[in-house]
């Protein structure tokens, strides 16, 4: 009789490949240092000031080192000139200073010497492009949050060179949010840091670049980067003004403005659609007014765009107070909807009256009023007689009017606004030469 198989033995393996794994945890801890170490050796051969040597000696260096698993440690080597340990100080373990890193550039800090710095980060990137990823998403963000730990001059450094990473497309502006924490911010870190990082994009593209880039990376409020008894749209313009970067300053208040501007138009629309009277919606527009005051040729198009945004157009005529319009040769629909438009002007131009302070204002509002009808030929040839609405409810003036005809009016369909108004410019013109006379 054929014997059975024998039971086969209980194995180890597994145990065995726990052990191997605890050993690399527990080596792991060690490896940056001896990654570190390797770098080094590539380094040291190189000059002094010599950034195409080093750039070749890195390139080389990444055939052999494994560059992606260490990506934070050759970006914290490569930047402040060491290994960094949780909290932002450097690993003690007796290495010296790395013989390439941004903290070694000459002071006092130019941009033009930190560009060669970043040239040596842009074609090492190129060569190993999986490199950006981390760059981005990680590196940066964790030397932006420890940014505090370093002199002023080091801060500055990094920050430039931050600045030029991103403008040079190395890097997203995400990394910018690490710079909001509480403890950064409170002593004014976070606004140094955000003037030197525009300082140095703006000495490689535009303001509008820099704009797009901040949209693109979810930077959209400037106000968090300052302390909290700072955050007011003033205080940042005046910030900005002061350290030479009125191209920031203008960018921030106008996108300011734009939310603004915003809030009055919708307030604006909502309280004539609530049925609010003429008086409770100037009372609105003077408190927002007084919290964030917007200049009054902005103000008056503000207003301009709530009143005509709360049109309504299934009104039937005989519910409108409006002007007669006579118009020859066009549908009954045309004269319907140029009565609805006037008759709506008429009833809340008083509205826009009180803000009608000066001959600036009035001529602003021509001009909104022209655009306006320009974008929207439903009521384009409603023009003449909002001017003489307008001019009955004390909201412009003659010299007005007679000053956008000479020479104020805006491209946007001229020919046609001037054309149209010129028989009113004309009586107007007629009735001052008339009072000059008796006078």
């Amino acid at each position: 009789m054929s014997q059975p198989p024998a039971a086969s033995k209980p194995s180890l393996q597994g145990v065995r490949i726990r052990a191997r794994k605890g050993a690399v945890k527990a080596q792991a801890k060690h490896e940056p240092g001896i990654f570190r170490d390797q770098l080094y050796k590539h380094l040291e051969t190189v000059p002094e000031g010599d950034f195409d040597g080093f750039t070749n000696k890195l390139v080389q260096a990444g055939s052999t080192l494994e560059y992606l698993k260490y990506a934070d440690a050759l970006f914290e080597i490569l930047t402040v000139g060491g290994l960094l340990q949780p909290g932002g100080s450097y690993v003690e373990d007796g290495a010296p200073p790395s013989p390439f890193s941004i903290f070694q550039a000459k002071e006092p800090v130019e941009v033009d010497d930190l560009k060669k710095y970043v040239e040596v980060f842009n074609k090492l990137i190129r060569r190993y492009k999986y490199l950006q990823r981390p760059l981005e998403t990680s590196s940066l963000p964790t030397l932006l949050q420890y940014v505090n730990r370093w002199s002023p001059v080091q801060q500055q450094k990094l920050t430039t060179t931050i600045g030029l990473l991103i403008a040079q497309g190395l890097a997203s502006a995400s990394c910018l949010q690490s710079l909001t924490k509480d403890h950064l911010v409170k002593n004014d870190v976070s606004a140094s840091a955000i003037t030197n990082i525009f300082r140095a994009y703006l000495s490689e593209q535009s303001m509008e670049h820099l704009s797009g880039a901040l949209k693109k990376g979810g930077v959209r409020d400037l106000l968090a980067f300052f302390p909290p008894n700072k955050r007011e749209s003033k205080i940042v313009d005046e910030h900005f003004r002061n350290e030479g970067l009125a191209q920031v300053a203008d960018w921030w208040t106008k996108k300011q403005y734009a939310v603004l501007k915003d809030e009055i138009v919708k307030g604006i629309k909502e309280r004539l659609d609530n049925e609010e009277t003429n008086e409770e919606v100037i009372s609105f527009i003077k408190s927002k007014q007084g919290e964030h005051p917007l200049p009054d040729t902005e103000l008056i198009s503000c207003i301009w765009q709530g009143i005509t945004n709360s049109i309504d157009w299934s009104a039937r005529p005989d519910q409108i107070e409006g002007l007669a319009v006579r118009e020859i040769g066009v549908s009954e629909t045309h004269v319907l909807t140029l009565r609805i438009y006037n008759g709506h002007v008429q009833q809340y131009a008083p509205i826009l009256e009180p803000f009608c302070n000066g001959a600036k204002v009035e001529v602003a509002l021509i001009n909104t009023v022209q655009v306006h009808l320009y974008e929207d030929t439903r009521i384009i040839k409603a023009f003449p007689q909002i001017l003489k609405v307008l001019y009955n409810k004390d909201c412009i003036s003659d010299q007005a009017i007679i000053y956008w005809h000479q020479k104020g009016s805006k491209p946007q369909g001229r020919q046609h606004f001037l054309k149209s108004s010129e028989a009113l410019v004309k009586f107007l013109q007629e009735q001052g030469s008339d009072e000059e006379e008796d006078e």
